[in-house]
């Protein structure tokens, strides 16, 4: 069979074989990761040799030499019959260094290697994230000030409220957007280095290495985490470090999920009303069975891989709760699903809001439409107070406004025809004295308050500046593959 590899014999995580950016996808890969591991024992022997420790020159760049040439097969094999991960790794590590096999994980724990590993990846993947968060809101920045002052029907309970307009609305979405990049930023400030810790976190091994020198120690803990590009370490660990690091990770993640499946459904919702619609390929199909259909299929893409994030929350948190004393190896399997998954989920959300916020459609016309099956109702206010004002009686207003609305949305609602309450207004004599304000009256700029306003400070004062760190990674444009 033509294309039957071997990789279509198994089963293929769809978030790196469908959706997942490169970048994404090499950050959680078995190469990333076990060349870490390579570095990290580099960056020990180093230290370990600048405070003293009888290391040579030689080992040093043995090990630099082979830390990309990794033997997977070897690994795994040795992994087998081991049943220890980090151990198959020193002996295939050692296997091609065997002038530096005596000093490869000197002093060190598996944590030293895996939580430091696990911590890089974090931040490196909150480094991919940032920008691809920054661009969507820059996105949606141009669509609000583009469509800032072009009035809509506004919806609560789904049910046609007062005016906002497009721009306005967007503004909103930008609001959480703002909120979620924040977050990010705080989560990957927050990220420390695990260190050097030794098996319960005590350093007891590299207090021994040294002679019982606690200030070399410190050193070195100090001198690996800046190797790793961390400014600080977490100064007490247990074998790990605190599974609650990975719940506040998660957890902005998760967050972020939950806007933009607001957003997306509310895309939805007005593609449903024909108001607004994602892109759409020339060749794409809406449906096999109904070629007419244009469906919202990134959106919901994005809606259905975001309630996956917000999901995926829950792993560290229970985790984090069932963690014993020093530590449990029941963290590990868990730890391998859950914090991958969760970058890449929200790689691809951002990726695909990203690709759909560039090429959204607003259909003014359609709107424009709806406004006048509702406004005339909207308007009933402006014309009591304009009666009033031609020397008219309120409640004599409010009771003829009163009987002609009624009449007016029974056409609508019994007869399915259109809104005829202003033709019902213009027909009755009483309003004689201001038909020639209805136009006015009716303009449905004069129902959208300060909207534009709005919109205007929000996105200099608000977004402006959050953008700024990141301008020169902002012309980067997304074409989904699927």
């Amino acid at each position: 069979m033509e294309g039957s590899g071997d990789e279509f014999q198994k089963y293929r995580s769809p978030l790196v074989s469908r959706y997942a950016s490169k970048e994404m996808a090499f950050n959680f890969s078995d190469s990333n990761k076990f060349t870490m591991w390579r570095k990290l024992w580099i960056y020990l022997a180093k230290a370990e040799k600048e405070l003293g420790l009888p290391i040579t020159d030689a080992q040093v760049s043995e090990m630099e030499a082979h830390v990309d040439d990794i033997n997977f097969a070897m690994a795994a094999e040795e992994e087998r019959k081991l049943r220890h991960d980090v151990m198959a790794h020193v002996h295939t590590f050692a296997n091609c260094c065997p002038t530096a096999a005596p000093i490869i994980h000197l002093g060190a724990t598996s944590c030293y290697v895996g939580d430091n590993t696990d911590l890089i990846m974090l931040r490196d993947g909150f480094d991919i994230l940032l920008p691809k968060l920054a661009r969507v809101i820059d996105r949606l920045a141009n669509f609000a000030d583009k469509y800032a002052d072009l009035p809509t029907l506004g919806f609560t309970h789904y049910q046609p409220a007062q005016l906002t307009t497009v721009g306005k609305r967007a503004c909103l979405w930008l609001q959480d957007l703002l909120m979620d990049i924040r977050n990010l930023q705080r989560a990957r400030e927050d990220l420390r280095f695990r260190g050097v810790k030794g098996t319960t976190g005590t350093q007891a091994s590299f207090l021994q290495l040294f002679q019982g020198d606690h200030d070399k120690v410190e050193q070195l803990d100090r001198r690996v985490t800046e190797m790793a590009g961390f400014k600080k370490s977490y100064l007490v660990t247990g074998q790990t470090y605190s599974r609650k690091v990975d719940i506040d990770c998660l957890t902005v993640l998760a967050s972020l999920g939950a806007t933009v499946h607001k957003i997306c459904t509310d895309i939805r919702l007005l593609a449903n009303l024909k108001e607004i619609e994602e892109p759409f390929e020339k060749e794409q199909i809406g449906s096999s069975a109904m070629p007419y259909k244009r469906n919202p299929m990134r959106a919901e893409r994005c809606c259905s891989l975001a309630r996956h994030l917000v999901a995926l929350v829950s792993d560290p948190l229970q985790t984090a709760s069932v963690q014993w004393l020093e530590r449990t190896l029941d963290d590990s399997a868990n730890r391998r699903i859950s914090l991958p998954e969760s970058f890449l989920t929200a790689d691809i959300i951002l990726s695909t809001l990203q690709n759909i916020t560039e090429g959204l459609v607003v259909y003014p016309k359609v709107i424009e439409r709806h406004i006048r099956h509702e406004l005339p109702f909207m308007a009933t206010e402006n014309i009591i107070m304009a009666i009033v004002k031609a020397g008219g009686n309120r409640q004599d207003c409010h009771e003829k406004i009163r009987v002609l609305s009624q009449q007016a949305a029974a056409v609508v609602k019994q007869e399915g025809g259109d809104n005829d309450l202003l033709a019902r207004v213009q027909a009755d004599p009483y309003f004689t004295p201001i038909l020639n304000q209805l136009d006015d009256l009716l303009d449905p700029k004069t129902f959208i308050g300060r909207a534009p306003q709005q919109v205007a400070r929000f996105l200099a004062e608000e977004v402006k500046p959050v953008l700024e760190p990141y301008k020169s990674k902002m012309d980067v444009k997304i074409e989904l593959e699927l």
